[in-house]
């Protein structure tokens, strides 16, 4: 009978966030830049169009007498909307940098300005003056004025999906759907004098709604908000993952990712289909604006201390072009009536090549003997195989031989009967590397079972000569802390599961 080789046993990790798919996609935006500002910056924009950015500034507008604010590209990336805390807003022709147009009805400071997706000709602008205003550009002139707000209103979207729908922020805690053909707010969220789970207290700082226009968010300090429109408004998530007060939100190019940034100097990626955070990102001052370019190369962030950090992404070389390379490439060459065909031709070629049926090499009826190749044993295993089991066993005593391999050796010398014979005669030298193996991993749940039955027998077999050794006795009296260590730790853990056992069946009766 051949010798069976040792059976290494994989043991499944547990799942880590650090490593899995989601978290490094996010993990390749690296290399930031850091570009220092005079004061906090407060807003950022990609340009719609591409290209959506560039690695220096090429164009410098400082047209305005006070601080500038919420500066905003148009979807063809030709003009760019700004106001100022005058309540001055001024509309530029990015090329030349010459003012088009100048809106001067603002009271106090404006916050938001932005151009409608679908309609280019309509500005909205959010002011501290408590009011919102839609723009109609070539006139000049306020197309709707929305007076429902009782304080700052501090952010503000026209909706994606209907250029009538706007949604804005203030900081009276309530977030508001207003429609521009009738001048209305037709829904209020978050109204502190409202119905009991929908309340909200803090000050608005930032909405958001979904390119269908059927959601929208919200987020009041540390809290983020998700409102039904289609509901009427209901809130139907609350979640509050940042330290400190969320200042931004953004959504990746097909809205799938949510990206919250926070005065914490986090930034947090939600996958908006379960609103679990998938990804963390850490800043080194606090977060005032946030933005994701539409190809999501770069991810940039204004802070608090007026540093503009952008973060990049290399996309892969097959990444922009994988669509066209099969929607036209394919089709080019003939591939949609191979489809059909059932076979699959090469690019580049008009034609399928049939692959040629190999003709029989020799005699039809000549025997052919099989011939198989031997596989080649391991050291482990050839020792093993010569019934060496104490050179076996320090085979896998190296540094470079992983941990289940070791303890798949010695599963395997338990069941030959000779884990004492592969133990016995050893002396300082050769024990170390036992003690330090069994040192390392007694916590481990994988081995832990194991490392317990091996460490009886060592401490059965080397108790006679302890006090020999300064080495050994200090690798005994370290493996000696190390289980009390994690005795301690056990009973701590059956007390807080004990607790929270109590909880949660006392919370069960109190809903029953």
């Amino acid at each position: 009978m051949d010798y069976q080789p040792v059976v290494v046993r994989k043991h499944p990790r547990p799942a880590s966030t650090k490593h899995n798919a989601e978290s490094r996609y996010w993990r390749q935006y690296r290399h930031p830049v850091f570009i220092k500002e005079y004061a906090p910056v407060t807003s950022v924009h990609f340009s719609p169009a591409k290209p959506h950015r560039t690695q220096k500034v090429t164009k410098t507008i400082s047209r305005f007498k006070d601080v500038a604010r919420s500066g905003c590209i148009r979807g063809d990336g030709k003009l760019v909307v700004a106001g100022d805390d005058s309540g001055l807003i001024q509309i530029f022709d990015i090329n030349s940098r010459a003012i088009l147009r100048t809106l001067d009805s603002h009271k106090q400071p404006v916050h938001v300005t932005k151009f409608s997706v679908l309609d280019q000709t309509q500005v909205l602008s959010c002011s501290d003056d408590t009011t919102v205003k839609l723009w109609d550009v070539p006139s000049q002139a306020a197309i709707t004025t929305f007076l429902d707000h009782t304080d700052y209103v501090r952010s503000g979207q026209v909706s994606t999906s209907n250029p009538n729908l706007i949604l804005t922020g203030s900081y009276d805690a309530t977030v508001r759907l207003f429609d521009a053909r009738t001048g209305e707010c037709e829904m209020v969220m978050g109204d502190p004098s409202g119905e009991a789970g929908t309340r909200n207290t803090m000050p608005v700082e930032q909405v958001l709604m979904f390119p269908s226009g059927t959601v929208a968010l919200s987020s009041a300090g540390p809290i983020l908000r998700v409102w039904d429109l289609v509901a009427g408004g209901r809130c139907t998530r609350a979640m509050s993952n940042h330290q400190k007060t969320i200042t931004s939100l953004a959504f990746n190019s097909d809205a799938s990712r949510l990206l919250t940034g926070g005065l914490d100097q986090m930034v947090k990626v939600y996958d908006v289909s379960t609103y679990r955070v998938v990804h963390t990102m850490r800043y080194p001052a606090p977060i005032l604006c946030m933005a994701i370019s539409p190809d999501e190369t770069h991810i940039a962030a204004g802070m608090s201390d007026g540093t503009l950090s952008v973060r990049r992404r290399q996309p892969k070389a097959s990444e922009p072009a994988s669509k066209d390379l099969f929607s036209v490439a394919s089709l080019r060459t003939g591939a949609f009536e191979s489809f059909l065909g059932g076979a699959l031709p090469t690019l580049g070629q008009g034609h399928v090549k049939e692959k040629k049926k190999s003709k029989p090499v020799g005699d039809v009826d000549e025997l052919k003997v099989e011939s198989k190749r031997k596989k080649r044993l391991r050291e482990y295993d050839r020792l093993l195989k010569n019934f060496k089991y104490s050179a076996a066993l320090d085979s896998v005593l190296r540094k470079n031989v992983p941990p289940t391999t070791a303890f798949s050796l010695i599963q395997e010398l338990i069941h030959r009967d000779g884990l004492r014979t592969a133990l016995a005669g050893r002396d300082d030298v050769l024990l170390e590397p036992v003690l330090r193996l069994l040192l390392k991993h007694i916590t481990d749940p994988r081995f832990g079972e194991m490392v317990c039955d091996v460490a009886n027998v060592v401490i059965e077999m080397y108790t006679p000569v302890l006090g020999q050794s300064p080495l050994i006795d200090t690798l005994f009296v370290r493996l000696r802390k190390k289980v009390a260590a994690e005795l301690r730790f056990q009973k701590e853990l059956v007390k807080a599961k004990g607790a929270l056992d109590m909880l949660l069946a006392s919370a069960a009766l109190s809903v029953v």
